[in-house]
């Protein structure tokens, strides 16, 4: 899954790395090294500029909530439930396959975070007992420091409370895909710890290479079957883990120093 994600690139490094046409210096964010559920986040989309005379979709770097609401949601309150969406199931499930055919888009980030639980407390997790598990947070980041790319979806949502005309009468907002986490070798694994992705957790953001940006974002292609074959996973042995301060489990922590390196795991685990 992800349920945290680390996303410090700038506005204008984003427009060069993805050849973003129109973005507004209005909606720029700060360096984030704890982006959280419900947080604004950059995207990147293709679709018709607001008012232009041409129908011509023009690849944008948007800023959007994460946290999927349905178009036809009575309200935004289970948003944050919707971070993530299955690459297994999104184009039969209620809540995504209308996005999946007409409105995906990437979510730019540096990495994403994953927790690993401790030996003796994954024993109380399967027993069931309520004490509450200690885990060890790892960054997951592409080996050779490229963009990790994560497929996502966005829906609009109509606030029908407020008026046409009021700034927050729509929302938009954004989940990302997810799939089987690689079981193979790390591209670089920590000197003590998991040997693969898979050993952190068993499912990851979908991470898509950049030959296939143009047809991810692509409005016109909705046909989806053929769509189902871009959700095929990376190559193996793109990625690298490292163990992080427990620091960044609190969402109030955020900066840089959340992506340092430990020598070893703060929180003994099963490795």
């Amino acid at each position: 899954m992800c349920g945290r994600y680390a996303a410090s690139r700038r506005p204008e490094d984003l427009a060069g790395i993805f050849e973003i046409e129109k973005w507004d210096p209005a909606e720029a964010l700060e360096p984030d090294w704890n982006v959280a559920p419900t947080k604004e986040v950059y995207v990147v989309l293709e679709r018709p500029l607001k008012d232009a005379d041409s129908p011509r979709p023009v690849r944008q770097l948007r800023k959007l909530k994460w946290g999927l609401v349905p178009s036809w949601a009575k309200s935004p309150e289970g948003a944050a439930r919707m971070i993530n969406a299955r690459a297994e199931t999104i184009h039969e499930k209620p809540s995504f396959k209308k996005a999946f055919a007409s409105r995906r888009c990437i979510i730019p980030a540096d990495g994403y975070y994953e927790w690993v639980t401790g030996a003796g407390e994954r024993e109380l997790e399967v027993e069931g007992r309520k004490k509450r598990p200690r885990k060890q947070p790892y960054f997951v980041t592409p080996a050779d420091g490229s963009v990790f790319a994560m497929a996502g979806l966005y829906e609009f949502w109509r606030d029908r409370t407020l008026p046409d005309d009021h700034p927050s009468a729509w929302w938009v907002t954004c989940s990302v895909v997810t799939t089987e986490a690689e079981t193979g070798p790390l591209g670089v694994a920590p000197a003590q710890g998991p040997g693969s992705l898979a050993d952190i957790h068993p499912r990851m953001p979908l991470m898509l290479m950049p030959d296939r940006w143009g047809a991810w974002l692509d409005p016109s292609h909705t046909d989806t079957e053929s769509l189902r074959d871009l959700l095929a996973p990376p190559p193996g042995g793109l990625m690298r883990a490292y163990p992080v301060s427990t620091a960044v489990s609190n969402v109030r922590n955020n900066g840089p120093e959340l992506l340092t390196e430990l020598e070893g795991p703060e929180e003994g685990t099963l490795f």
